[in-house]
């Protein structure tokens, strides 16, 4: 049985940190990603990264906050959050496909993703 699980998700003010750890458990994929929902709006992509860690993507809009790792032998990803603004907050998810993306494009299309965790809630008070 294939899983992914979120976790470290909570309230923070603006300015601070959280790192949120997706537990895989069931399948290695190529690629796992992050994607964010908040409320009203579509599920954005936040970062991707290769199984490996060769390779790794991320939105513009956390670019330089923001860093995805991946842990093979705990079979975990993380996504170490800083310089946290309002604007972050978010359902997060974390998510797995069996394609080893090689563009943005791929690893930012939530379609190529087979697996989805339940999601954390990231919440950042101004």
């Amino acid at each position: 049985q294939v899983q992914l699980v979120e976790s470290g998700g909570g309230l923070v003010q603006a300015g601070g940190s959280l790192r949120l750890s997706c537990a895989v458990s069931g399948r290695t994929f190529l690629t796992y990603a992050w994607f964010r929902q908040a409320p009203g709006k579509e599920r954005d992509f936040v970062a991707a990264i290769w199984w490996n860690g060769g390779t790794n993507y991320s939105a513009d809009s956390v670019k330089g906050r923001f860093t995805i790792s991946r842990d093979n032998v705990k079979n975990t990803v993380y996504l170490q959050m800083n310089s946290l603004k309002p604007e972050d907050t978010a359902v997060y998810n974390c998510a797995g496909q069996f394609g080893l993306c090689s563009t943005f494009a791929c690893a930012a299309t939530r379609a190529n993703y087979a697996y989805w965790g339940q999601g954390t809630q990231v919440t950042v008070s101004s």
